[in-house]
C-alpha cells in the first residue's frame, strides 16, 4: 500500500482514496481506510487532494508523513506493510 502518491488521472475508487489533509484529531477516519486496504487487495491514500481532485498539497508533508507512520504503527495491529512517498 502506498500513501502520498498523486496519480493525476486516477479516480477515487475502491483502491484509491483522496484526503484533503491529515486529520490528526480524528485519525480513525483514515486509519479505517489503511486497515481496509491492508486486509484487501491494497490501495492508495492520497493526502492533499480536494473533493474535485485538485492538488492542494500539505503545509508540512514531512511532519504529516511522520505522524501517519506513527499513527499506523501505534494503532493498527498487526502492522500492515506500507510505503510513504512524499511528492514535491
Amino acid at each position: 500500500m502506498q500513501l502520498f502518491v498523486v496519480y493525476k488521472w486516477l479516480a477515487e475508487a475502491s483502491e484509491c482514496e483522496y484526503k484533503v489533509s491529515l486529520e490528526e484529531r480524528k485519525p480513525k477516519s483514515w486509519l479505517k481506510t489503511v486497515s481496509a486496504f491492508a486486509n484487501g487487495l491494497g490501495g492508495i491514500i492520497v493526502f492533499g487532494i480536494d473533493d474535485v481532485h485538485r492538488l492542494i498539497g500539505l503545509v508540512d508533508a514531512q511532519k504529516d508523513a511522520e505522524l501517519i507512520s506513527q499513527f499506523i504503527k501505534n494503532r493498527i495491529a498487526p502492522l500492515p506493510n506500507f510505503v510513504l512517498t512524499p511528492q514535491l
